[in-house]
């Protein structure tokens, strides 16, 4: 019971430190450079029973970051063609218990994105807290296939599942 109750609070503590990171900044899954001075405004994701982003193709933000071992209890390389999923995304995956994030069915699903005639096909390793539902945060060589690093965030990416 005692454990339960940490765990609760810790997740609410995390909720709240992920809703004061402005989107922007992009600072809890690794961050990238940001060119631009254009203001973003945060969103709220789209409720739970929203599960649009299961077909079709998503429009989102697509940033990268620094790989390490991911919520899928995968060990990155920056070289490694992965993306973290948004943190809705990945916790509203169909068949999550919500428990073992290792055991999470999105770990190991393949997405195509697409950018300016660009495009980079990218394993599900990690979860990214400050995207929204349907950003995308690459890995350094990955997010080079579809534009510069120094570009620093690509505004209406496209993406489909694989």
């Amino acid at each position: 019971m005692f454990f339960t109750k940490v765990v609760v609070a810790l997740a609410l503590a995390v909720s709240a430190l992920a809703m004061a990171v402005p989107r922007a900044t992009n600072a809890t899954c690794g961050s990238s450079p940001e060119t631009s001075t254009t203001s973003t405004t945060v969103t709220s994701d789209a409720s739970s029973s929203d599960l649009s982003w299961l077909s079709g193709t998503q429009t989102g933000d697509a940033t990268y970051y620094s790989t390490g071992l991911g919520a899928c209890g995968i060990d990155n390389v920056d070289t490694d063609y992965i993306v973290a999923v948004s943190e809705h995304l990945f916790d509203n995956y169909p068949g999550y218990a919500g428990t073992n994030p290792n055991n999470n069915p999105v770990c190991k699903k393949q997405i195509t994105a697409n950018y300016n005639g660009n495009s980079v096909t990218v394993t599900v390793t990690d979860r990214c807290v400050a995207c929204a539902v349907t950003d995308l945060d690459f890995s350094p060589s990955a997010f080079q296939q579809l534009a510069s690093e120094s570009v620093g965030r690509l505004y209406g990416m496209t993406w489909t599942w694989s």
